[in-house]
């Protein structure tokens, strides 16, 4: 028997498996193709003051093994959110939520982060300072240091959950930004959004993507996403959710060598809605073949 249950800054999961927010909806649209109870938590879709409709279409480009996208953080708004969509998944879910909270101003992370703080139905707030497909937000504050302590210090004297900074790896050295996350009192790092790129359409001779350079992600960014979780484990005394290019239960091994305590898995939901549900099902049978009896003894245990 082995143990696939991990704990984050107090807040234990059954399996260390979690669907990365943008990529999962607010959870519930799931619980009609597989008992969502089987994850470990759920990052739900990122949420901003105000509802957005996001960026003007075409909003995807299909890259190999990956994909590009701009949606534009599109959501209903914290107070909809907190009203009616956290509790629509408690209704199919009782496992940990995490609450992806973006913004466009220090302000406006604050504000955010003192509403869900109030929702008991919230285990852990994610901030997202990493977004690249927003302007004048998102990634702005993620690139700088100075701007990732701020942030982390503003939030952190409104809230009292565990609070997790998203990171971009759009960075010269992201052990830098994550330094200051835990200058600024961060209780944890998650990494990485995705990567920028683009996609010509031959036909057009354009960008496919309406907002031309999008995020890239899915299996294809796994090593660079890697090798951050294992930069970061080293710089940082904070757990770390990895997330990029996330498939397979090996790669969730893997990303736990390196560094990450629990581990997101983006992209491949959009191309296999059950992606974690393989995974986590695959995830015993992995660690018996690679002689793993507690997922708690292999993280970081690469750098040993």
């Amino acid at each position: 028997m082995v143990n696939t249950s991990v704990s984050l800054c107090g807040v234990k999961l059954k399996n260390p498996v979690v669907p990365a927010s943008g990529t999962f909806g607010f959870g519930y649209e799931f619980s009609d193709i597989y008992d969502i109870n089987i994850l470990g938590a759920i990052s739900i879709k990122g949420t901003t003051k105000e509802p957005r409709f996001g960026n003007p279409t075409p909003r995807i480009a299909e890259c190999t093994s990956g994909l590009i996208n701009s949606v534009g953080l599109q959501n209903p708004g914290i107070h909809a959110v907190i009203e009616k969509e956290i509790p629509r998944l408690r209704e199919v879910y009782s496992n940990p939520i995490i609450s992806n909270i973006s913004g466009f101003s220090i302000d406006e992370y604050v504000y955010c982060c003192e509403k869900i703080n109030e929702v008991k139905d919230v285990d852990i707030i994610e901030v997202n300072v990493s977004c690249p497909n927003v302007h004048n937000g998102g990634m702005s504050f993620g690139t700088l240091p100075e701007n990732v302590e701020a942030v982390t210090k503003a939030v952190k004297k409104v809230t009292t959950k565990p609070v997790f900074i998203k990171l971009t790896p759009n960075v010269t050295d992201i052990t830098s930004i994550a330094k200051a996350c835990e200058q600024g009192g961060a209780d944890g790092i998650s990494l990485i959004n995705t990567c920028q790129g683009l996609r010509l359409d031959l036909n057009k001779r354009k960008p496919i993507i309406a907002n031309k350079i999008g995020g890239f992600s899915g299996r294809a960014v796994f090593p660079i996403a890697l090798r951050m979780v294992w930069q970061v484990y080293e710089a940082v005394k904070l757990p770390i959710m990895g997330i990029g290019g996330v498939a397979t239960a090996e790669d969730v091994v893997e990303m736990m060598m390196a560094g990450a305590t629990a581990v997101q898995v983006g992209a491949e939901n959009l191309v296999n809605p059950y992606a974690c549900s393989d995974i986590i099902n695959s995830l015993p049978s992995v660690m018996e073949k690679y002689k793993i009896k507690d997922l708690n003894e292999i993280i970081g245990v690469a750098h040993q």
